[in-house]
Parts: structure tokens; C-alpha cells; sequence
């Protein structure tokens, strides 16, 4: 089996690794009243890197010795168990339709201790209906309470329900977009209908940025947006935020 590319791991010095630490500190502060313990991670479409940032985001949180659980909730494409030449037998859908006891689907990985892993499990006729139902929300409280941080892997919003459904039940939702690819006016459908279900944007993820050496260094930039609303509830402009580093 093809290991899908873990770039935390396997070139930790490098300017994208450290870019997912810098998102890793983010999401540690990004609330202040309430501690972020479940997370999903979402795109508008297929291909834009979503299930890369959620495996590389895992893996450097356990890097700092937390406690991690990676769950496949794709159960349309599932793709985490192909980033750590896992088998993708018993998994998620065992859990919630056949009553597995979570901790007998647990995988783990040799890259780096503290991370858990479950897998999507056998592809489900109806993937909404077991992501939407009241075992997936008891399971994911459950882990919660296991776990310093649980990951999720989500279909895109801009395909299926799925994503929307499971950013209504998680402390916080994180968007993935790809430069060059991902379609504005579907990336803005998407915020909007993340927020119709309630979900807690903590950020968009910039993917696929284009870095070029020059002169022997690495320069690289990513940026971050934030949105939010004036007094009236419109949505207001948009605040973009530019940073370059080298290394």
C-alpha cells in the first residue's frame, strides 16, 4: 500500500512542518472560554488537501505529547489508513452500526507515540444517517473525554452533508482551501452553510501554497483569514492577514 505523504514526519525542519505547528498553536488558542477538544476538518471539494492537513495536523499535536485520536469520518473516500499503511477493516461504521467497543478498532503508528487512529471501516449505504444519529454523537462525547484532542476527517462540505452534520456536534470546525483550486463563490456557499448549522469556524487552512528556494532558503508564506458580522448580521469584509518567513 502507498503511504500518502506525511510531511511532519518525514521532513520536520521543513518550512510546511513548521507551519503545521503554527496551526497547532492557533488552534490551542483559539477560544478562551471554552477548551477545543473535538475538531473537524472539511473542504469545499475533493482534492483540496483536507485529509492531508488533518493527518499532519495529528501527528504534530502528538509530537507534543498530547493525547490524540484520528478518526476517517469519510465515509464516501475514506484516505486516513493510506497515510500509515494501515488496513482499513474494523472501523468507524463498526462502531456505530455494529456495536464495536471504539478501543477494539484502534490502530496504531509507529511515526509517533500518543496518536490513536480509527478508520472509516467498511464503506456504509448510508452515511449520513449513521454520521447524524444519536450513537455517532454519544461516541464522539465519549472519546472526548479519553483524549486531550479528537481529529476528524470530514467529506467535503460542497458534496455531501456529512461535514455539516458533524460540525453541529464538534467544539470546532477547520476549512480547507486550495490556492488555485477551490472555487470562491463554493467556498463561500460553504461558510454559509456551516453557519446555518451553528458550526465554530475556528479558521481556514491555506493549502497547496507554492514554495520556491531562492538563494539557498525557503520562503514560503501562508496567510489566515478571519470573518465577522457588523451589528446588523451582514457579513462584513473580509480580514487578511500576510506573513513570509524564512528558513
Amino acid at each position: 500500500m502507498a503511504r500518502s505523504k506525511i510531511i511532519t514526519y518525514e521532513n520536520p525542519k521543513s518550512p510546511t512542518a513548521e507551519a503545521y505547528r503554527t496551526l497547532r498553536t492557533n488552534i490551542q488558542f483559539s477560544s478562551i472560554d471554552k477548551t477545543i477538544k473535538s475538531i473537524v476538518v472539511t473542504s469545499f471539494g475533493p482534492g483540496e488537501g483536507k485529509s492531508t492537513v488533518t493527518v499532519n495536523t495529528a501527528v504534530t499535536m502528538a509530537q507534543a505529547e498530547k493525547k490524540v485520536l484520528l478518526i476517517d469520518c469519510d465515509l464516501r473516500k475514506p484516505k486516513v489508513h493510506t497515510f500509515f499503511r494501515i488496513h482499513n477493516g474494523e472501523g468507524l461504521t463498526n462502531i456505530i452500526a455494529g456495536n464495536l467497543d471504539y478501543n477494539e478498532a484502534i490502530k496504531t503508528t509507529e511515526i509517533v507515540s500518543g496518536l490513536d487512529i480509527i478508520t472509516s471501516g467498511p464503506i456504509p449505504p448510508n452515511p449520513a444517517e449513521l454520521i447524524g444519529s444519536q450513537k455517532m454523537k454519544n461516541f464522539l462525547n465519549q472519546v472526548k473525554e479519553d483524549y486531550d484532542i479528537v481529529l476528524v476527517d470530514a467529506s467535503p462540505v460542497g458534496m455531501v452533508t456529512d461535514a455539516a452534520i458533524l460540525s453541529s456536534i464538534v467544539d470546532g470546525t477547520i476549512f480547507v482551501c486550495a490556492v488555485g483550486e477551490t472555487d470562491v463563490e463554493g467556498a463561500k456557499s460553504t461558510k454559509a452553510l456551516l453557519n446555518k448549522v451553528n458550526a465554530n469556524i475556528l479558521g481556514v487552512v491555506l493549502n497547496k501554497v507554492p514554495i520556491k528556494e531562492r538563494g539557498g532558503y525557503y520562503r514560503y508564506q501562508y496567510y489566515r483569514y478571519s470573518y465577522y458580522n457588523d451589528d446588523s448580521g451582514r457579513k462584513g469584509k473580509r480580514v487578511k492577514k500576510r506573513r513570509k518567513n524564512n528558513d
